[in-house]
């Protein structure tokens, strides 16, 4: 069974729910979906919140190794997103050499605030952490102990790895960043980043019919028979 796990915030709830209705209703295989969600982690996640992280689950994606006890392979996904493809696919790109795999984006954004007042932070490999295939048991380093207390940037910046050669990458259409990249219907992945259509402000962003076309196909399921 593959293993995916969504990060979960109850501000983007809606938002979580669409993204796991569209990677299962594409899924050629069986599909374990898991929300990290901070009220399931209890004492594995002590880490008090830091004022410039922009959703619950900005650093505790990196315990998705440790919750696969460094088993085979996992992704970690933001809640932000939709699948228009077959997940099966970006396993498809699990590469043995990597200790983990992503979109090496080259993204500096230009705003300031994001959705909800969201502080939009600038840094190297910004967005390579929000969609990651894990090589579970080359990611040991990342412990509750280590997650809880590394500093964001060596989270984000995978200074947990020995080297930057054990980041695989993964090609583009598997995180469409939505208002960065050129517009782009051939995705297999689209990244709502700076806010998605669940909020009014976003409503009519590049992707926003895809989006509403899967919450309408989640509500009414008669419809998709």
């Amino acid at each position: 069974m593959l293993r995916v796990f969504i990060g979960y915030d109850p501000r983007e709830s809606i938002a979580f729910s669409v993204l796991a209705h569209s990677i299962q209703q594409r899924a050629s295989q069986p599909v374990a979906i898991i929300p990290i969600a901070l009220s399931s982690l209890g004492a594995i996640y002590t880490r008090e919140r830091d004022p410039l992280q922009s959703t619950d689950f900005s650093f505790s994606r990196f315990l998705t190794p440790y919750l696969c006890n460094y088993e085979g392979w996992s992704v970690f996904m933001d809640c932000d997103m939709i699948v228009l493809d077959d997940i099966v696919k970006l396993f498809d790109h699990a590469d043995e050499k990597s200790a983990v795999m992503c979109v090496k984006h080259n993204h500096v954004p230009m705003e300031q605030v994001k959705f909800l007042g969201a502080p939009q932070s600038r840094y190297e490999k910004k967005n390579w952490t929000s969609v990651m295939l894990f090589n579970n048991k080359k990611c040991r380093k990342l412990t509750p102990e280590y997650v809880n207390e590394a500093s964001g940037l060596e989270l984000h910046q995978f200074k947990w790895l020995e080297s930057d050669d054990l980041i695989g990458k993964l090609p583009g259409r598997w995180n469409h960043l939505v208002g960065f990249d050129e517009t782009n219907k051939e995705v297999s992945l689209v990244h709502f980043t700076t806010g998605g259509p669940y909020f009014k402000e976003y409503r009519d962003c590049e992707y926003s019919e895809e989006w509403l076309h899967e919450l309408k196909s989640m509500e009414n399921c008669e419809q998709q028979k």
